[in-house]
């Protein structure tokens, strides 16, 4: 015959089971992260050192307010490697017509596929504005040298992202001026705005800046996505 729990033994299992949840609750939220008690300028070196040591990532950039006029980049989607090389898909505009053009940077060369012209091309890409697309992920030239040359760096808002929502994202804005910008696009000019979405273990996700990016031209604003730390990718000349 099964035995019946009394009142009092019905409490305390009750209680002896609040009291195990609310352990195991503790130690789940206890799980610390690369970015636990750092200041937004340590927060720079992290997510730098992140993406200087990643062996490649997933590279976007948009924009959707090319001056009228200018000779530009309006997206580019690629693998960005730390051979360093880059293999994509550059959208150009140059006088008013959008061109998509497939490109290869690898051994200080850059190969495109240029519209109406058979076969790949070697091209200079400073006569599209544009930067050789592989010293994107040079430490000292590329991307990652914004981060620690952003200055008046604040944090901004956390929110849930990533798989499942498991990670956490936190905006940082500040300023940066053209002598980095350059290294992005060439022809920059003036101080930019600059806000990056770095993930709670040090990835830098997202980086948009404002700012005069072309000549003779009013601000305006590229999108750079990073997503898939770790990619790994042969890239050779075509």
């Amino acid at each position: 015959m099964p035995t019946r729990l009394t009142r009092p033994r019905r409490v305390s299992a009750l209680l002896l089971a609040a009291v195990t949840a609310l352990a195991l609750t503790s130690c789940s939220g206890d799980e610390s992260s690369a970015a636990d008690g750092k200041t937004p300028e340590q927060m720079m070196t992290l997510a730098k050192k992140t993406l200087d040591e990643t062996s490649g990532v997933n590279l976007s950039l948009t924009t959707s307010d090319l001056p009228d006029g200018v000779t530009g980049i309006t997206d580019a989607t690629g693998v960005g490697t730390h051979a360093p090389a880059f293999d994509g898909t550059i959208t150009v505009v140059l006088s008013g017509n959008s061109f998509d053009v497939p490109v290869t940077a690898v051994d200080g060369k850059v190969y495109a596929q240029i519209p109406l012209t058979p076969g790949w091309q070697d091209v200079d890409p400073a006569e599209y504005g544009a930067p050789d697309p592989a010293q994107l992920m040079s430490p000292d030239d590329g991307f990652s040298s914004l981060l620690p040359a952003t200055t008046d760096v604040e944090k901004g808002d956390s929110i849930r992202g990533g798989s499942d929502n498991s990670e956490v994202l936190t905006e940082y804005s500040g300023t940066v001026s053209d002598e980095t910008v350059k290294n992005v696009i060439p022809t920059a000019s003036g101080d930019f705005a600059a806000t990056y979405t770095i993930s709670d273990s040090g990835e830098l996700r997202e980086a948009k800046l404002t700012g005069v990016f072309y000549e003779d031209s009013e601000p305006m604003t590229y999108t750079i996505g990073f997503d898939d730390y770790g990619t790994e990718k042969d890239i050779t000349a075509p």
